[in-house]
């Protein structure tokens, strides 16, 4: 993608906490991984920003800066900066500070809670996003994501104000997931070297505290997020966290741009993972997947004859976990087995797995992070569940159309817009949705799903309409592609700030 007169494409800088392949707790990691590659692909020059952790994986990368100098509160600290080899036309950078991030976990400590030093992490993270746009890769545009990357729109209009190696700079942040802000103690603002004066309601101060994200959300050009309907819901008191004042201040610059699924990954065709490949029309593969999956759980190949559900997912209330606990009973009334892959809160690990034991041969779990079990999950269930309180964007519901696993869902954030009520008098829609957050609701719309799984003509109706939906990359370039242009043709960085 040209400029006018035929200048260079356009630049925009990422910065995030994780992407796959290099690390990953979530799915932010695999939007980064797909997200700039679609981006580059379309013409636009793209690099990425991430931490260098000690789980990190990485070969034959190259040391592009020795000693980059980054002063922190009352020191100075010297990260090295890394670049992997390119792929994609994208460039990686990362930043190597051992001190900070050569840990065995990316955000929390083994007793579960946060790293005490987030703060001094991630403003020096978020400091070495700023040097990188100053000296390495100088963008248009400074795209960031989620509290981790919070910081670098805060400092950009604050400590570097008026910086001329950065003066044109439009900053964007993405949120992933509103539930997760970045929320310190009020010492944390020195800590991390954040002038006194941003602890106030106009900028980092959120109920006595610290809020990273609540300052990225002030101090940037532009708010999205990862669904429309999520762009709607966190605006209100029941999603907001707290948060849906500021938002609500923000709502002329907030857009709504759905994830992609990345099909070189998820598409039963040509996934290496599972038993065997299939594609609609030609289902033969998946019906040797759910052998394949009955047995990986330790349940009987005659079982293969009941309707086999799936589940992927953190267990955490967020996902709906307390829900499937209430009508535990009631659905295993009905024959039907139930697989579940996933780690969460302890709580909801130890619920889990009581009700593995107390449903043998009916349910199983798998308290684990499994890649290539998840692959097989949604290659071999008939049904996936995702009764999610909310869902930002979700991306396991896409993945289960292409695999023709049949998804129920609540009809929130991204499983709003993404799936569509199966009606079976028209023969039209892709899954089975529930508004209501209760297990109920949930439960009609699980007997609702077993019903059309009897019909022999209906069923097989449903999953090649699932299978035939496009969730590629393709829309949510198009959408990111509006936007940057927008921005950088724009004349005043920074208009929201008093």
């Amino acid at each position: 993608m040209k400029k006018p007169g035929g200048a260079r494409p356009l630049r925009v800088l990422m910065a995030a906490s994780e992407a796959v392949p290099f690390s990953k707790t979530g799915g932010l990691a695999d939007v980064i991984g797909a997200l700039p590659a679609a981006l580059a692909a379309s013409g636009i020059e793209v690099a990425v920003v991430l931490p260098r952790y000690k789980t990190t994986r990485l070969a034959r990368a190259k040391t592009v800066v020795e000693s980059m100098t980054i002063p922190l509160g009352d020191g100075l600290h010297f990260p090295r900066i890394l670049e992997a080899p390119r792929k994609n036309k994208v460039r990686t950078l990362l930043v190597d500070y051992p001190p900070y991030f050569d840990r065995d976990s990316l955000y929390v400590a083994a007793n579960g809670r946060d790293y005490p030093d987030n703060p001094e992490r991630f403003s020096l993270f978020s400091r070495a996003v700023l040097e990188i746009a100053k000296s390495l890769f100088r963008p248009d545009i400074l795209h960031c994501h989620d509290w981790q990357a919070g910081l670098a729109p805060v400092l950009l209009r604050t400590a570097y104000a008026g910086d001329p190696g950065l003066e044109n700079l439009r900053a964007i942040l993405t949120i992933h997931n509103l539930g997760h802000q970045g929320l310190f103690p009020a010492a944390s603002l020195a800590r991390a070297g954040l002038a006194p004066e941003l602890f106030r309601m106009q900028g980092l101060e959120f109920y006595g505290q610290v809020n990273f994200l609540k300052g990225a959300m002030i101090y940037s050009d532009w708010i999205t997020t990862v669904s429309r309907k999520y762009a709607q819901e966190m605006q209100t008191p029941e999603y907001g966290f707290g948060l849906d004042g500021v938002l609500g201040e923000r709502r002329d610059q907030i857009t709504g741009i759905l994830n992609g699924a990345d099909y070189g990954e998820w598409d039963p065709a040509r996934d290496r993972h599972i038993a065997a490949r299939y594609a609609a029309g030609k289902l033969e593969g998946k019906r040797r997947c759910k052998l394949d999956l009955l047995r990986e759980f330790g349940f009987p190949d005659s079982d293969a004859k009941l309707p086999l559900i799936g589940i992927i997912s953190r267990l955490t209330r967020q996902k709906g976990a307390d829900l499937i606990a209430e009508v535990a009973d009631r659905l295993f009334a009905e024959k039907v087995r139930l697989v579940v892959l996933g780690t969460g809160e302890p709580r909801y690990e130890r619920l889990f797995t009581h009700l593995a034991s107390q449903y043998p041969g009916r349910m199983a779990v798998r308290v684990a992070y499994d890649n290539v079990l998840a692959h097989k999950i949604e290659a071999g269930a008939d049904m996936f569940l995702m009764p999610s309180y909310y869902e930002p964007c979700g991306l396991n519901q896409i993945y289960s159309l292409r695999y023709g696993t049949v998804p129920i869902v609540r009809a929130t954030g991204g499983l709003e817009d993404t799936i569509e009520q199966f009606d079976p008098a028209t023969g039209e829609g892709t899954g089975f949705k529930f508004t209501s957050y209760s297990g109920t609701a949930l439960l009609g719309a699980i007997t609702r799903a077993l019903g059309v799984y009897q019909d022999p003509e209906l069923w097989p109706k449903l999953i090649g309409n699932g299978m035939a939906m496009d969730f590629s990359w393709d829309r949510a370039v198009a959408g990111y592609q509006s936007l940057y242009k927008t921005l950088a043709g724009s004349s005043a960085p920074g208009q929201n700030q008093e």
